[in-house]
């Protein structure tokens, strides 16, 4: 069943004061010998943020608090921005179908390649080309990241676009200090990345 899904964007000016990114699980395990095995738990990453390091005004704090309150702490998910990651360029597509594709990013270093789904393009930003000419496809959904051509294309299709993550709160409760009118405190707010 799939889990409610708010789309709406996280305050941005909050998210670029954000502190976190990718995690992965990786199991360790040193034998006698001192020799590690290491078992990779998760094929993809999941993210997570402290958002409270980017509260620098009462502004904000009351838009988090508001934002807090409409998404009912960890019950629903919605959009963050990712500052430090959020755009791609030039990616080729995955066949899903011969006429649906799926957006992705790939991470590239030194001949080695890790490909992430991307399921939250931004509306307005996503450039299709077939063949290295920008063309319109029948559809993009942009829950899903999947974009529907009327007819195959002639080659794989490519993308360019910035995308969002899919993120919930990871806490019900919202512990916030009020030192003045103008000086709320609070230590730590973690935000983390949904899989869908």
């Amino acid at each position: 069943m799939p889990q409610p899904f708010r789309d709406i964007s996280f305050p941005p000016f909050v998210a670029r004061g954000a502190t976190g990114g990718p995690s992965f699980s990786t199991s360790i395990v040193t034998l006698a010998s001192g020799a590690e095995e290491r078992n990779i738990l998760w094929a993809n990453s999941r993210g997570k943020w402290n958002i409270s390091t980017g509260i620098r005004t009462r502004e904000q704090m009351l838009d988090v608090i508001a934002f807090f309150h409409v998404v009912k702490g960890r019950a629903y998910s919605f959009r963050l921005k990712d500052w430090n990651d959020y755009n791609a360029a030039d990616q080729t597509m995955v066949e899903i179908t011969s006429t649906v594709w799926q957006l992705v990013k790939r991470y590239d270093i030194g001949g080695f390649q890790h490909v992430r789904t991307i399921t939250k393009p931004v509306v307005g930003t996503v450039i299709v080309m077939v063949g290295g000419s920008p063309v319109a496809p029948s559809g993009i959904d942009y829950q899903t990241g999947q974009v529907t051509f009327a007819s195959a294309p002639g080659s794989n299709p490519t993308a360019s676009f910035e995308f969002d993550v899919p993120v919930r709160f990871d806490t019900d409760h919202l512990p916030v200090q009020a030192n003045a009118w103008d000086q709320q405190v609070v230590s730590q707010i973690d935000l983390v990345e949904v899989r869908e």
